[in-house]
């Protein structure tokens, strides 16, 4: 939400500079990466400074942008995790069975039966396909692919998603394998953005 407590959306972040002339190197998380700047003015994730973006180009895995005001390296270069979020009502409505990840997170995950799975915490798109990322009600997560058949329901209105588990999925020593302890001195878990 921005200041006036209006729902935003993060459209992409900005992952550094390019070149010497004020271009920027921006991650997005539109369907079109060119996108980015089609809603009209971005702003930062607090809603304190707004920014006008022109795409002038792409580069493995992001846009090149110019943003009005940066016309250098260094300021560029400041710029570098700013993320960027437009007005939701900006945004086109989602088609059928089609849903923005930010409407997912929050989500209650229940089996078919109605018992408590836990709660989406993150989507990750890893390039097989979305996984929604759960928070079990033991406190383990689980990485639960984002497909129709794994996840038959989506109810944005009741706050649930159905997730129907392939065999082995909520098994525990499955959980405990794909969350590794962190090692020593590296600290606990880092938080998934989106």
């Amino acid at each position: 939400m921005d200041p006036a407590g209006t729902p935003r959306l993060c459209v992409g972040v900005i992952t550094g500079a390019q070149g010497v002339r004020g271009a920027v190197r921006i991650k997005s998380f539109t369907v079109v990466p060119e996108d980015v700047a089609a809603y009209g003015p971005v702003a930062d994730e607090k809603g304190h400074r707004e920014f006008t973006l022109r795409p002038v180009g792409r580069a493995k895995g992001v846009v090149i942008a110019t943003i009005a005001g940066v016309t250098d390296r260094d300021g560029a270069e400041r710029l570098k995790g700013v993320r960027l979020y437009v007005a939701r009502d900006r945004l086109p409505a989602p088609g059928k069975e089609e849903y923005y990840h930010a409407d997912l997170i929050g989500l209650a995950a229940v089996l078919r039966d109605g018992t408590p799975l836990g709660q989406v915490r993150a989507v990750h798109e890893y390039g097989a396909g979305d996984s929604i990322e759960v928070l079990r009600e033991s406190g383990a997560v689980v990485m639960v692919p984002f497909t129709r058949a794994v996840v038959p329901e989506v109810d944005l209105a009741a706050g649930r998603l159905v997730i129907e588990p392939p065999d082995g999925l909520l098994d525990d020593r499955a959980v405990e394998a794909e969350i590794p302890s962190p090692r020593r001195g590296e600290g606990g878990p880092r938080e998934a953005g989106g």
